[in-house]
Order: structure tokens, then C-alpha cells, then sequence
């Protein structure tokens, strides 16, 4: 009898209320990762459709459904074609579990240096991009630039941003504390809401973090601003305190990446 009730509330209360949470979690995780990776539009077509799709089972309208079933196959192919870089944004979030490894982010005197060349860069109004390497590889931009595989420095950082040097336009990459390569030319970003005043260099910052999961430093020629980019949006302007600590933690040390990042208090 007693192993009877225990099943008979397992049943009627433990499960519903299990498979209400889990739901409701899965349901909240995947808000969160449309939010970050900016794929508003696809779930709002994919409720679009099955709002239509509910309405014409309910009503009943046959012809309606009949053209619904019949396009289901293309509509679902077109869909995955039309937003198929919010998919891979989508995928490289999921990809960024404790699982997955990546290798060890620069250390904190090395973050120190890149901090200190970018203050010296802004106070001369030399241009900078310092694109950091997390989960997704770089390796095709890095080909199309200069190989460098230089300990982090801030001597050569300012030594390749210097003015008219050959290598002072494209952006660098950073990878396990590590200058892999200079020279390299980031896409542009696809955001058309990016304000008129930025340049080049901080559309280029924001199209690597469409496209991956970078984290990329810029150093406004015109302003002197430091900023910084990562799952595509701009943080503009920050103080060096503020980016020592975002830095910290987009970059943990301990090669974990970090969780629930939110915006700077600057």
C-alpha cells in the first residue's frame, strides 16, 4: 500500500511539476539565447507560422491547411536559408558550454600590457583593433593577414599601430596569449541601426562578433574612445577599469568562459 501511494503521487504531483520546470527553463534558456545572438526575427516567423497553422487546423479551413501541409517542407528549408547566420550564432552559443574547451586567455600582467598600449593609442589618436580568440577559430582571417606568433607585448602592440605603419589598418588577433597575426581584415557588420559617427573599424569590430564569438578591442582614431565588442553589440567609450574587468571575465584565465554577462558599470 505504501509503495502504491508513493507511485500514485510520483504520478499525479512530482512528474507534472517536474516536466513544468524543466519546460520552463528550456523555454527561458532558449529566450536568453535569442536575445544574445540577436535572432528575434526568426522566432517571430517561426510563431508566425504556427500561429497560422493553429488557426487553420481550429477553423478548419481545409484549403488553407491543405497549402500549409503542402509548404511545410520548402517553408521550413527557406526559413533555415534566410536566417542562416542567426542559426550559427545560435549553434555557436550552444557550443559554448563547459564541454567544450578552448585554450588559455592571456594573463592578467599580459592584460595589462594590451590595456596600457590601448591608453597610449588613444592619447595619440592611433586606431586600434584587438580581436581575442575564444571558442570559434579565427584561422581563415588569420591566413589572409600577416603570421606574427609574438609574445603579448605592449612594445609591439604599439609598434604595429604606429602611424603609416604596413600593418596598422587591419586588426590584430590574439589567441592563448598569444599575437598570432596582424594586418587581418574583419567583415563588416550587418546592423543597420549602427550609428553614423562609428567608422569602419568598430563596424569591422562588430561584424567578427556576428560572425563568431571574438571579442574584439577598439581604439577610436578620431575620439580616442576605447570600446569594446562581443556577441554583437558595443560597449563605447569605457573606462580602463571597466574593461580590465569585462576583459577578465570574457577572457577567465582559467580558459572557462564566463557566464551571464551583463553590461559594464562604468
Amino acid at each position: 500500500m505504501g509503495i502504491f501511494a508513493f507511485t500514485s503521487v510520483l504520478d499525479r504531483w512530482v512528474r507534472p511539476a517536474l516536466d513544468i520546470v524543466i519546460l520552463t527553463y528550456l523555454i527561458y534558456a532558449t529566450y536568453r539565447l535569442l536575445l544574445k545572438t540577436q535572432a528575434v526575427q526568426l522566432a517571430k516567423g517561426a510563431a508566425l507560422l504556427v500561429v497560422v497553422y493553429a488557426g487553420a487546423f481550429f477553423l478548419k479551413l481545409e484549403t488553407l491547411s491543405w497549402v500549409l501541409n503542402l509548404l511545410a517542407p520548402g517553408l521550413v528549408i527557406a526559413l533555415a536559408i534566410i536566417f542562416q547566420p542567426e542559426l550559427r550564432k545560435i549553434f555557436i552559443k550552444l557550443g559554448q558550454g563547459g564541454i567544450f574547451k578552448r585554450g588559455q586567455g592571456p594573463r592578467s600582467t599580459q592584460l595589462d600590457a594590451i590595456l596600457h598600449a590601448a591608453e597610449l593609442l588613444a592619447e595619440k589618436r592611433r586606431g586600434a583593433l584587438l580581436a581575442f580568440v575564444r571558442y570559434v577559430a579565427l584561422d581563415d582571417i588569420v591566413e589572409r593577414g600577416t603570421r606574427i606568433d609574438g609574445e603579448v607585448s605592449s612594445s609591439l602592440i604599439l609598434s604595429i599601430f604606429e602611424f603609416d605603419t604596413p600593418l596598422h589598418d587591419g586588426a590584430l588577433i590574439i589567441k592563448e596569449g598569444r599575437i598570432v597575426a596582424a594586418g587581418c581584415f574583419l567583415p563588416l557588420s550587418e546592423q543597420r541601426d549602427i550609428k553614423r559617427s562609428f567608422g569602419t573599424r568598430h563596424r569591422a569590430a562588430l561584424g567578427l562578433t556576428e560572425a563568431a564569438d571574438a571579442v574584439v578591442l577598439i581604439v577610436s582614431e578620431e575620439t580616442g574612445a576605447i570600446s569594446l565588442a562581443y556577441d554583437a553589440r558595443l560597449y563605447y567609450n569605457l573606462s580602463l577599469p571597466a574593461l580590465k574587468k569585462r576583459l577578465g571575465q570574457l577572457l577567465d584565465y582559467s580558459g572557462r568562459p564566463s557566464t551571464d554577462e551583463g553590461p559594464f558599470d562604468d
